[in-house]
């Protein structure tokens, strides 16, 4: 691919998001709501640009990129998708968790968790910033709009040549100018196919996304293939089962995690291969190759961008967000009597024996976590499909981590791979030496070679499994402190309110906007948006496999009109 140097290139950089600037609007700032005295404004702002590995394409080109109308692809730190304008970003003009990193072609635009997991809502004309909170972003318009833009400067001479002067200059050689477009071309090629085979007919929307299926997709169909493309386009299918955003205050410490609860959770080097499977399928680098002298047989980090250190310091950045306090008035009288009701067994309507604060498993050196009860409770069944979707290995056909992860199949579970994608790639960080991994563990008297913290990765990658005779599709029922700034409700994002949530299934409402917009008397989503122009349709029990149904817990259901009053003021509180 063209080298591009950003340090000849730095003016020109500077300057082209210098033309992004009048186009942003900072005079109204948001009100920072309150998450904690752990949470500064130092640790904020490392939050929204820390790079973790990420690498979308060089930061040259997507500031030469443009829109269908002619403006520039980054105009309005890429508002119209959601994404929140980042004010201390550098260089200027990049919206929150977009990064900026040395990458195979001089500086390189990524993305981190903040870009997904930074919620801003709206309510009576006020902005309210929430760190952590889930993301009312667009991200399959992105992808889509991305990939026409690149597509434009393929297959449209003029456009070509305007990019190729915005990135190389107003004077190119033929030579340069070919270069180039070789190297759009073939950065082109793996991300159209992974956009016009995984993305869905029917769009996610703002606030949802199928990220198990584009984890998968991305791993399995973009990076495990022979070169030069390391492609496997078969193994790329439509990613059909969205989910809401989670919110990520109390992550690291709840003992299992991800919707379908697969992944044991509680200290860092769990959290490390939570974030590393989700770098993976946000745009990092990663060709793993064989090589019989490594310890695991694989080398999982010879052309790997992910940043370990990095995703060490967003983790130990996340453990500071606190859960966001209700910015507005609480009747608190009301709130008590909703205290009481939240305490009371699940089968009178109350709430605690799911998600309260309850022990969790111990980790490793003696590291306490919150009970996270993984339970089937009617909601949408779909993501269970993802997860026993099967896959051509490549690369990686036969690769096994011993004591932890038995041999690919030449076919096999998508699950499993990135499994043992992560896990080879943690443990080859962790001991980073030429020796067989056979030969280690006969020196030792077969006990694993790995450091006594990697032991808990035994649970890292749990499959769930789902027996014919009686079908269970469980997800985690979390802690609900800071409940009432994570709207839309369930885990697929069905339910537009805490009071939607408190009817019964065949009552609530079939269809509803989604924006920043917020009703803080029903607690979520308002009626009425002007954000985005996208209205949700969902499914009733009747089809409980859409990946769109609203379905399902259907607890509180019976409280009365007071009584479901009170709670939601409680509710408030957390």
């Amino acid at each position: 691919m063209l080298k591009i140097g950003f340090t000849s290139r730095i003016g020109g950089i500077v300057s082209a998001f210098a033309l992004l600037l009048p186009t942003l609007s900072f005079a109204a700032e948001p009100v920072i709501v309150d998450q904690g005295t752990k949470w500064t404004d130092t640790d904020r702002k490392d939050f929204y640009s820390r790079d973790q590995g990420s690498r979308l394409m060089p930061l040259q080109w997507i500031i030469a990129l443009k829109q269908p109308n002619g403006e520039p692809f980054m105009a309005d730190n890429l508002g119209r998708y959601g994404y929140l304008p980042n004010e201390t970003s550098h260089p200027a003009g990049m919206p929150i968790g977009f990064t900026i990193a040395n990458g195979q072609n001089g500086q390189e635009i990524g993305m981190n968790c903040a870009a997904c997991h930074t919620r801003q809502i709206e309510v009576a004309g006020t902005r309210y910033r929430i760190d952590g909170g889930p993301g009312i972003v667009d991200f399959q318009s992105f992808l889509a709009d991305l990939d026409v833009a690149v597509n434009a400067v393929l297959t449209n001479q003029q456009a070509f040549t305007d990019f190729a002067h915005a990135v190389l200059g107003p004077s190119p050689t033929s030579q340069a100018m070919d270069e180039l477009k070789k190297s759009v071309a073939a950065w082109h090629l793996p991300y159209h196919t992974l956009m016009t085979r995984a993305l869905p007919a029917q769009p996610w929307g703002p606030a949802r996304l199928d990220a198990v299926s584009m984890i998968f997709n991305r791993l399995a169909g973009l990076d495990i293939g022979p070169p030069p493309t390391y492609m496997i386009p078969e193994n790329i299918q439509p990613a059909i089962a969205p989910v809401r955003y989670p919110f990520l205050w109390n992550a690291a410490i709840q003992d299992k995690t991800q919707w379908p609860g697969f992944a044991s959770n509680g200290n860092d080097i769990l959290g490390l291969a939570r974030n590393l499977g989700e770098v993976y399928g946000v745009f990092a680098i990663f060709h793993p190759k064989k090589d019989s002298w490594r310890l695991l047989g694989i080398d999982y980090l010879a052309n790997n961008s992910a940043n370990f250190q990095g995703l060490s310091a967003l983790e130990d950045l996340i453990k500071k967000i606190g859960p966001p306090k209700w910015p507005w008035a609480i009747d608190q009288a009301l709130a008590d009597k909703g205290k009481a009701i939240y305490a009371r067994k699940t089968e009178d309507g109350g709430c605690a024996e799911c998600h309260g604060i309850t022990p969790g498993k111990t980790r490793f050196l003696d590291q306490k976590t919150w009970n996270t009860p993984i339970i089937d409770v009617g909601t949408d069944s779909r993501e269970y499909e993802v997860l026993s979707r099967t896959v051509k290995t490549g690369v990686l056909e036969g690769a096994k981590i011993p004591f932890l992860a038995a041999p690919l199949k030449p076919v096999d579970t998508a699950f499993n791979v990135l499994g043992t994608a992560v896990l080879g790639s943690i443990l080859q960080h962790y001991v980073p030496v030429l020796m067989k991994v056979e030969d280690v563990a006969q020196a030792i008297g077969l006990k694993s070679p790995f450091p006594p913290e990697t032991e808990s990765l035994k649970e890292a990658y749990i499959a769930p499994t789902i027996s014919e005779e009686n079908p269970s599709y469980a997800y985690e029922s979390r802690v609900l402190e800071g409940i009432w700034a994570a709207a839309p409700y369930l885990h697929n994002g069905s339910v537009p309110t805490l009071a939607e949530l408190l009817k019964p299934a065949a009552e609530r409402v079939s269809s509803f906007k989604i924006g920043p917009a917020y009703d803080i008397v029903n607690v979520g989503l308002a009626t009425e948006q002007t954000k985005f122009d996208y209205t949700l349709q969902t499914t009733d029990c009747s089809d409980r496999n859409s990946g769109n149904s609203r379905c399902g817990h259907e607890y509180g259901t019976a409280l009365s009109p007071d009584e479901k009053k009170a709670l939601l003021e409680y509710l408030k509180t957390l």
